[in-house]
């Protein structure tokens, strides 16, 4: 099967190792949808990092919360760990266009990786590297132009006042020892 460009393609998963021998993997989530995306009958793309032509139709057939952040899951499709083990490091994928509906005031973090941040004073502090879920709220990172240190940005209402993810930017307001 033909993957196609990433961009047709949402990551929801990445298979860091095998558990036990009948057939069940290890699944990083990188997903705010795991009970969807992990339920019994999901059907997920098993895609290797360099070569998508290489993907994989899957049905998940049963999974559970292991640990922080991980899941076990078991495909219908394999029952040994002879089967699955060389799927290690491959990513889990969903088709876009099967993309949950998210609440006003919620982002993709495809949508927001890669915008422009500013203060509502007009200063550039740079790009949004990554996002981080460390306890309460979410935390972007942003990489200022050239060297320098990156700048913890936490989502939330008093500092993020706008996000326009058509024009990849975000506009925020610097607390006081926020920076």
């Amino acid at each position: 099967m033909a993957a196609g460009t990433s961009e047709e393609w949402l990551t929801v998963g990445k298979i860091v190792n095998t558990h036990g021998i009948r057939g069940e993997l290890k699944v990083a989530s990188q997903t705010d949808f795991p009970d969807v995306r992990f339920a019994p009958g999901a059907r997920l793309t098993l895609m290797h990092p360099e070569h998508a032509a290489s993907a994989v139709r899957a049905a998940v057939q049963s999974s559970r919360p292991y640990k922080t952040n991980l899941y076990l899951v078991k495909f219908a499709e394999w029952d040994n760990i002879n089967d699955v083990e060389k799927y290690k490091g491959w990513m889990l994928k969903v088709p876009r266009e099967e993309r949950l509906q998210l609440a006003e005031g919620e982002y993709y973090y495809h949508e927001i990786v890669g915008c422009r941040v500013v203060t509502d004073e007009g200063e550039t502090l740079g790009t949004i590297t990554e996002i981080l879920s460390p306890g309460a709220n979410d935390v972007w990172v942003v990489q200022p132009q050239g060297k320098g240190k990156p700048v913890y940005i936490p989502y939330i209402d008093d500092v993020v006042k706008d996000v326009d993810v058509g024009r990849k930017l975000v506009t925020v307001h610097l607390l006081e020892g926020l920076l």
